[in-house]
């Protein structure tokens, strides 16, 4: 567990956060005396250069901005509770909240996969803040996540999916029976394309490549992949990404929500969109360092994927985006609408 907690005062409080221009917090400051603490559990694997970087810089930004009034307290995953269960755990009030992945609640809120990103749908940041917050597709996951005693925040984006694997992919007919480790939508548009998608945990994914469980995986963007070693356990990045990005979420305890003035809201919400700049820029670097290390070092090749596989995947995917409407017209089906209807204004369709 490692505690952030800060008492500086800075120039600019909300509006540097928005600009993302921001003073490093100091490493020991004690908290005001009325802070509220609420206390953060993330996904990221403690040793990755993200979960300092970003988790713990997104903690870090909010308590300064705050003034020390409102202290997010970082944990790494499971040591509260495991990570599968902290969406029940932020409603229940064992945890006041989570920076993690809205693929793991698919099955009990489906508009979750609309937040996560859908494969062969967005190109840009720009695109997927567009779509969340112009064209109101965040507002109604809002509504979905309400209904679970959940306030959310908002998405933070990831960079993109980027698949590494055993085989190259140049065609649609590569993919079939792929042993692919998946998750959320992804698994079912992937299986449409003829994959075998295979769930795997986190912390077992380098074994699984490595034994042979699975042949191909994805652990975000190319960085991403890096961080867990599959460079050692496999021969091929595939490209273009997937999508571009993929998103995290930020999300919070409804109740403690509700007890934030509104000054405080707005810097929260504003950091979770600053953290989005913040987060892909910093992965393109990383990114950008991990091709060159898989190439050079690792002797690792690059699988160029036809246009024509992408524009496959994307019908495929507007299929489960359908689907999933069907299943949960209340909220997907919503959300589904505006998708169809932003994929027709950027001329994807």
């Amino acid at each position: 567990m490692t505690k952030t907690i800060t008492r500086r005062s800075i120039l600019s409080g909300a509006p540097a956060l928005a600009g993302g221009a921001f003073l490093a917090a100091p490493a020991t400051i004690a908290a005001a005396s009325s802070a509220t603490t609420w206390r953060m559990q993330t996904h990221f694997p403690t040793g990755t250069w993200y979960y300092d970087a970003i988790f713990q810089d997104f903690a870090r930004r909010v308590t300064t901005a705050t003034n020390g009034e409102l202290v997010i307290e970082t944990h790494a995953p499971g040591s509260i509770v495991s990570t599968g269960d902290s969406l029940m755990a932020a409603a229940q009030g064992a945890l006041d909240g989570a920076f993690t992945f809205p693929a793991y609640w698919v099955g009990q809120i489906p508009a979750a996969g609309h937040l996560n990103g859908n494969l062969a749908t967005f190109s840009n940041n720009t695109e997927m803040e567009y779509f969340m917050y112009e064209m109101g597709a965040l507002d109604i996951i809002r509504e979905a996540y309400a209904e679970r005693g959940i306030h959310q925040v908002g998405p933070v984006a990831g960079g993109g999916v980027t698949l590494f694997g055993k085989r190259p992919i140049h065609t649609a007919a590569d993919f079939q029976g792929y042993k692919i480790r998946t998750t959320g939508t992804a698994a079912r548009v992937l299986e449409k394309m003829g994959a075998a998608p295979v769930s795997v945990a986190g912390g077992e994914l380098y074994q699984a490549l490595q034994t042979g469980i699975v042949d191909a995986a994805h652990w975000g963007s190319v960085s991403g992949g890096m961080s867990m070693n599959f460079q050692e356990v496999t021969k091929y990045i595939v490209q273009p990404d997937l999508v571009s990005p993929t998103n995290l979420e930020v999300f919070v305890n409804a109740g403690k929500w509700s007890q934030l003035g509104e000054d405080h809201k707005q810097v929260v919400n504003d950091a979770v969109r600053a953290t989005t700049g913040i987060y892909t820029a910093r992965i393109m670097q990383a990114d950008l360092n991990g091709i060159d290390t898989f190439v050079n070092k690792s002797g690792g090749e690059i699988s160029m994927m036809e246009a024509s596989v992408l524009e496959e995947m994307r019908m495929k995917s507007l299929e489960v985006v359908d689907e999933i409407s069907a299943q949960d017209p209340k909220y997907s089906g919503r959300i589904g609408e505006l998708l169809h209807e932003f994929m027709r204004q950027t001329g994807k369709v």
